[in-house]
């Protein structure tokens, strides 16, 4: 992309508002006050002092800063030239803001801020993908009927593949993997056999033998892996809601519904993420999946990137880029092509641009559920049961998720992960069991429940 077209087509800066100063929001605060077609002077959090401190940490002097608790104190201080905090976007929904940043992660705050932002006709860069897994294509068609945009957004994952794959679609190379590095590393000192991965640490951990690929078996290598480190988690509930995302947007399809997940090195992804037939994993073409990024301490890191691995039908280019220091598998069948960064809301503003310059969605034109991440339980839940979400990762104790067809909520659908969060157990589920729709005290003035049914009514009829 050329990004000086935005310079071009831009008649005046992006006003932005921010709902959720932590993370994402907190990175995104920062680096729009950097941004010359930007400004970002609103910002929304669960109480107006912790959006004021998400403003100051972003290098707002306090005494430009106004904290607002009426529409009525929000439009003066807007006027004044002042920098917003608001413990309600509701506070702050009809000053002239173009697009609302929604990053608080938590989907039903999220559906209410994005209801507040389409009544108040402001589009909506959409970071909270525990939503998006739930209602997204449901959110964007919503918006489009009033002419407006809902965006995924640069800088997480799902956004930057969605652009890696059509890229490569558009190129007319053929996709037989997609997908990212899961965010923290496998790194192993081989002096010490210690190995670490967000911040927990294994001693005497010997993967020697199991370090180098060579001609040996995909399977065999990883499963000897997969041993060697079997006290660390190796399935991450984020992963698969990220995927999922980038699956309802482009089409691709996950080889199993839990993700291979494998341990590998960065030079092995497109031998690992190969078709059975040619060595690899998987089963067909166009599949999804993440990677674990094992590395020794001086090695780079893939830094939770993107990639998608394509087809070598050109063999002579291909030897050549070969030899260039591209990634191509063992065979020469396939190669590597990567993004090595996410850089949160470092790099939020080109969606958030594309969208309200260029009104494009960076959802594409396709944007339908063709998948649910939907709950399992991993160990038996008595009914009453309270499904707490929690944890930086936003996950649910006693419980994962996989991913599994899209369809209607009935009584005996499978729950999506993120309506079950926080929701009572009606039943008893046992372990290993989808927690259904009907297991489960659904609030009914829920607006994620309301906005559910209405993507259902919309793409099923129901």
């Amino acid at each position: 992309m050329n990004y000086h077209a935005y310079f071009s087509k831009a008649e005046r800066p992006v006003e932005t508002c921010v709902v959720g100063t932590g993370g994402f929001g907190q990175s995104f605060l920062g680096q729009a006050q950097r941004v010359p077609l930007m400004n970002a002077r609103i910002a929304v959090d669960l109480t107006a002092e912790s959006a004021a401190s998400g403003l100051r940490a972003a290098g707002i002097a306090p005494r430009n800063i106004h904290i607002c608790t009426s529409a009525r104190d929000a439009r003066a201080a807007w006027d004044r030239g002042d920098y917003i905090a608001a413990a309600d976007l509701a506070v702050v929904a009809e000053l002239p803001v173009d697009v609302v940043v929604e990053a608080t992660g938590q989907p039903v705050a999220a559906a209410r801020h994005a209801l507040i932002a389409m009544e108040a006709g402001k589009h909506l860069a959409l970071v909270t993908k525990e939503l998006d897994s739930v209602i997204g294509p449901g959110l964007k068609a919503l918006a489009a009927d009033r002419d407006l945009i809902v965006t995924t957004v640069d800088g997480d994952q799902p956004s930057l593949l969605i652009g890696l794959v059509t890229w490569a679609e558009v190129m007319g190379f053929d996709i037989i993997a997609a997908g990212k590095s899961s965010e923290y590393d496998f790194v192993v000192d081989p002096s010490t056999r210690q190995v670490s991965s967000n911040g927990r640490v294994a001693d005497d951990v010997n993967l020697a033998p199991h370090w180098d690929l060579g001609e040996r078996a995909v399977d065999e290598i990883l499963r000897e892996r997969h041993a060697a480190i079997a006290t660390f988690p190796q399935r991450a509930v984020p992963d698969l809601c990220e995927l999922m995302v980038v699956a309802n947007a482009t089409g691709l399809q996950p080889d199993r519904m839990d993700l291979h997940a494998p341990l590998a090195r960065i030079s092995e992804v497109p031998t690992i993420f190969s078709r059975r037939e040619s060595g690899g994993l998987l089963a067909g073409g166009r599949r999804l999946d993440v990677f674990h990024c094992l590395r020794k301490p001086d090695e780079v890191s893939f830094a939770g990137g993107v990639f998608a691995v394509i087809r070598c039908e050109d063999a002579k280019s291909w030897d050549m880029l070969a030899q260039k220091g591209h990634i191509v598998s063992r065979t020469g069948e396939t190669a590597m092509v990567y993004l090595p960064r996410h850089l949160l809301g470092l790099e939020a503003a080109s969606s958030i641009l594309e969208a309200a310059v260029h009104r494009v969605s960076g959802y594409g034109s396709d944007y339908r559920p063709r998948y649910d991440l939907i709950a399992v339980a991993t160990e038996d839940l008595p009914a009453g049961t309270l499904l707490a979400m929690g944890g930086h990762h936003h996950t649910i104790s006693g419980v994962t998720a996989e991913f599994g067809p899209a369809g209607p909520l009935t009584a005996d659908a499978p729950a999506p992960f993120y309506l079950a969060a926080d929701c009572r157990l009606a039943a008893p589920v046992r372990k290993g069991e989808k927690i259904c729709i009907g297991k489960l005290e659904l609030p009914e003035e829920s607006p994620l429940l309301r906005l559910r049914r209405s993507q259902d009514a919309r793409f099923f009829g129901r």
